[in-house]
């Protein structure tokens, strides 16, 4: 009778064990096995059918103001398409550029086109500031990102009232009048591109140090070394978004607001007295106009300043 029990016992043991170990088994090799698991079966087979991470496409030519990209060679093909996977996946960014595009576009083409400057600098704006008024860790500032030095030796007002880096019209007329000088220089938009990053003295340095004329031949530092890759990848998603994956109904673009321009050239002492004056409010003002920037406008020269408010 004891070794009956013994025996028992021992069984009862070793079925145990090969249980354990069965379970632990399945534990391990079934274990995020969607179709071990009811409830999310369909979730994770219709994910498996549906979502795919596509590689953007390089194109096999592309130029930068009628300018062509040796985009042959192989280090170029690759930086450029760095900038086009980065900016791509990079939705939401994206998709606010694609937006502002017609906006801002609007008021800067006209201008452009008027100073002999190739439509393919608006996509340098872009690049530069994402076409909204920021400050850089240099204090570069504006739409243009001008430092206050340049801004100022390119006829722009900046004071503790008035900031015309943040004035879009402006600021691309100062833009314009720097880039006709640099093309001066290099006769080359490509090089004058680079230089509105890094400076026009450094590209000089370097392209004497390096002894090469052509910006896809120079060493940079790596932010300018990107910059124009990332201009012209810019150009390729803005123009063409829908070949990115970009799919932005008519209706969610966004559109200039529409303005009434007031022409003033005396003093104004009190903006939100103006504004209720011109049945409007304070804040739409400075909205319209963020180069203002105090709540106030000391003209005791008589400058001609135009003030927008909502029509």
């Amino acid at each position: 009778m004891k070794n009956c029990n013994k025996i028992f016992c021992i069984t009862g043991i070793v079925t145990i064990t090969v249980l354990l170990i069965l379970g632990i088994f399945k534990f391990f090799v079934f274990a995020g096995d969607p179709a071990d698991d009811e409830p999310d079966t369909t979730y994770y087979r219709q994910m498996h059918d549906n979502y795919i991470i596509y590689s953007p496409p390089v194109p096999d030519t592309i130029s930068f103001c009628g300018e062509p990209a040796p985009i042959d060679r192989w280090d170029i093909r690759k930086a450029l398409d760095y900038e086009i996977l980065k900016i791509s996946y990079w939705h939401s960014e994206t998709i606010l550029y694609i937006k502002r595009q017609k906006e801002i576009f609007t008021v800067v083409e006209p201008i452009l086109k008027k100073y002999g400057i190739p439509d393919d600098f608006k996509y340098l704006m872009v690049a530069e500031s994402g076409m909204v008024n920021v400050v850089s860790p240099a204090k570069a500032e504006g739409y243009w990102q001008f430092l206050k030095k340049t801004a100022i030796e390119y006829g722009l007002e900046v004071n503790n009232e008035v900031d015309e880096r943040y004035n879009l019209e402006k600021s691309t007329v100062a833009a314009c009048k720097y880039l006709k000088n640099a093309y001066k220089t290099f006769g080359n938009w490509t090089l004058v591109a680079a230089s509105y990053n890094v400076g026009v003295s450094s590209i000089q340095s370097q392209l004497q140090r390096q002894k090469v004329n052509s910006f896809y031949d120079l060493l940079l530092n790596r932010e300018t070394a990107r910059y124009i890759y990332r201009i012209l990848a810019y150009k390729l998603i803005l123009s063409h978004p829908r070949d990115y994956g970009f799919y932005i109904r008519e209706k969610d673009i966004y559109h200039a607001p529409k303005v009434k321009i007031l022409k003033v050239d005396t003093t104004i002492t009190s903006l939100i007295d103006f504004a209720k004056q011109n049945n409007t409010t304070y804040r739409m003002v400075k909205i319209l106009n963020p180069w203002l920037k105090s709540d106030k406008l000391t003209n005791s020269k008589h400058k001609v300043y135009y003030i927008k408010i909502p029509k």
